[in-house]
């Protein structure tokens, strides 16, 4: 099928994406994926697959069933197993994660190199996917690094987060910063380092995005924050202005018996963006930390625990230490001490 005539100004995107991210070569067969949101992306990315000579199976969510998906298309699954490169452009719908996961589950067993593009849109492909990948990977090695040998960290703003974290090291810090092998499959845009923390204490205020359909429904909660309370790395208590939110959130965290556990600790380490744009996919790469309760990624962090449920959740200009040295100052990294200045 064709997703139509790519727009020019989304090519340079497309083309990063391709090449520098995914490092496609030519008469590699790429499975691209998609639904009729996302339909422009796709058009960039299906050119830019086409520039490169690769051979690129295009499918379109909609034409195996209707949305929200219960679970993933043979069809889609089909495509993975012979691809030796996949891509996934969608806005995600509630309900729809457990297709996802399947989707993911193909790509890790297979080991191939994939882009998970959850949340794309035009404006994405013009900030985030514009990024110089190679500094945002070396500039993650670094963190990686430096984070493989922490104890703690803790977490300030202005608005009210206040949380320290600790580290089980037996569990494995991963860098996901677009430059993508078959060992680890990525988010693009892309920039983060994260690991499952073995615990998490105090108050986190979600006042920038939510993640999974709840950015998409609510959008940025910058004028009515998202209050979270966590001790041993449980949610205990959630508190909005927003009552249709903190209800569905506290539900969806309720989901089962891990639903409520931080599964994830991430770093964003994409220095090109400049600023949050409402749109998870890109905004949790933007510098400084986040949370996500649920699934905590085991196959790429060795926790040994799952949940049906993943929901990540940010907050703007942190004050970040690890251990006793300040790495982020007001969402701004210190370069010097990662030696990168």
């Amino acid at each position: 099928m064709s997703f139509g005539a790519p727009d020019p100004e989304l090519m340079p995107g497309a083309r990063n994406a391709v090449e520098t991210c995914l490092g496609v070569r030519s008469g590699e067969n790429v499975a691209l994926i998609a639904d009729e949101t996302s339909r422009a992306v796709a058009a960039s990315m299906a050119a830019a697959l086409d520039e490169r000579e690769a051979r690129a199976t295009r499918l379109l969510l909609e034409e195996f069933g209707p949305r929200p998906m219960a679970a993933a298309p043979a069809e889609v699954l089909g495509a993975l197993e012979r691809a030796d490169v996949g891509v996934l452009c969608m806005a995600p719908q509630p309900g729809e994660l457990a297709a996802r996961m399947a989707i993911v589950e193909v790509v890790e067993r297979r080991q191939i190199r994939y882009a998970h593009m959850v949340g794309v849109t035009p404006e994405i492909m013009q900030q985030g996917m514009r990024a110089d990948y190679r500094m945002v990977d070396r500039l993650s090695e670094k963190l990686r690094e430096r984070l493989l040998g922490a104890e703690t960290l803790r977490v300030k703003t202005e608005a009210g987060t206040e949380f320290a974290a600790h580290f089980d090291r037996r569990l494995d810090w991963v860098k996901t910063s677009g430059l993508i092998d078959p060992r680890y499959w990525s988010n693009l845009p892309a920039g983060e380092v994260f690991t499952t923390p073995a615990t998490v204490d105090g108050t986190f205020v979600c006042d920038a995005t939510v993640g999974d359909h709840f950015c998409g429904k609510f959008g940025d909660l910058q004028s009515t924050p998202l209050r979270l309370a966590i001790r041993a790395g449980r949610l205990v208590d959630a508190a909005c202005e927003r009552k249709d939110l903190q209800q569905e959130f506290w539900e969806y965290c309720h989901t089962d018996e891990n639903s409520d556990r931080v599964g994830e600790l991430a770093f964003g380490t994409n220095l090109g963006l400049t600023e949050m744009i409402g749109v998870l996919l890109q905004d949790e790469k933007f510098p400084g930390v986040h949370l996500a309760f649920g699934d905590p990624y085991g196959s790429q962090t060795h926790a040994d625990w799952k949940s049906t449920t993943h929901v990540d959740v940010l907050t703007r200009k942190c004050d970040v230490w690890i251990d006793d040295q300040q790495v982020i100052e007001k969402g701004r990294y210190q370069l010097a001490y990662l030696g990168l200045s």
